[in-house]
């Protein structure tokens, strides 16, 4: 186990930041891809670092080739590297939702594609997938992110099937609110709002703004919650973790169900005539 080369996108703070902490608890080795090297303090002591904006798919490869070259090989990809974004589906523009799919699935789905070869020749490896309970559920408001989230859930549910003959692990987290800075100024992105939803999504705004630092998950519990999850003979595909983000696709499951039984008549009405 102690011979793991953990390789993190956005592991200057959040989710990224404690599951690298926690995985050099664990003696592994941990390189931290970062837009901003300066930003990782004290932890550039004790990791690895390289630089890597997850939107620049040119430089993906150079990244991947130079963290081979020097550990050897890459057990754990966690795609981690992300933002939050606040706006009606009206409201969002072209740029806005790109921006949000480049993030968090063009820069995923290619980093992935990129450490995959190694792990296949080794019969073995992890991709960790940060999603989100919003990855499973949506309100109004968070479209957007959840679009792109949605996205890489459904690319990484056919990706876990496609790499269990090689023996490499896929595993989504779906967090709920957690102390991660996520819901700082200046971190999540809201768009320019229209009049007509502001009774419906102020109160959103403001919510957002004013939960900073009051969230109930612990990010330490989260990173050892993957940690434990990656260890286990047969880990979830999902890993949802906090109780609000279990309640929240609980619900959401149940509410699928009902609407399918309640239209199962018509859904199965499609069918040629004899």
């Amino acid at each position: 186990m102690d011979s793991q080369v953990w390789l993190i996108t956005g592991a200057s703070s959040g989710f990224g930041r404690s599951v690298a902490e926690a995985a050099l608890v664990e003696g592994f080795t941990v390189v931290a891809a970062v837009r901003r090297p300066d930003a990782l303090g004290e932890l550039a002591e004790k990791a690895s670092v390289v630089e890597l904006d997850v939107t620049d798919l040119d430089a993906m490869p150079g990244v991947v080739d130079q963290v081979l070259a020097e550990h050897g090989r890459i057990d754990v990809l966690v795609n981690n590297a992300g933002r939050g974004h606040l706006g009606a589906a009206e409201e969002t523009t072209d740029d806005e939702l790109r921006q949000l799919m480049d993030l968090h699935f063009f820069g995923p789905t290619a980093l992935t594609r990129l450490v995959l070869p190694s792990m296949r020749d080794r019969r073995s490896g992890a991709i960790v997938q940060m999603s989100s309970m919003g990855g499973r559920t949506t309100f109004p408001g968070v479209g957007a992110y959840s679009a792109s989230k949605y996205a890489l859930e459904g690319w990484s549910e056919a990706l876990a099937a496609e790499l269990q003959p090689f023996g490499i692990k896929v595993l989504i987290v779906e967090p709920g609110a957690f102390r991660t800075g996520f819901n700082t100024a200046g971190a999540i992105g809201t768009s320019t709002p229209i009049d007509a939803y502001d009774n419906q999504l102020g109160p959103l705004r403001n919510r957002f703004a004013e939960a900073d630092g009051q969230q109930p998950g612990d990010p330490a519990k989260a990173a050892a919650a993957i940690i434990s999850a990656l260890a286990q003979p047969n880990p979830p595909l999902h890993l949802p973790l906090g109780p609000d983000a279990v309640e929240s696709i609980r619900t959401n499951l149940a509410n699928q169900q009902a609407e399918l039984d309640a239209w199962i008549e018509l859904s199965n009405s499609t069918n040629v005539d004899p």
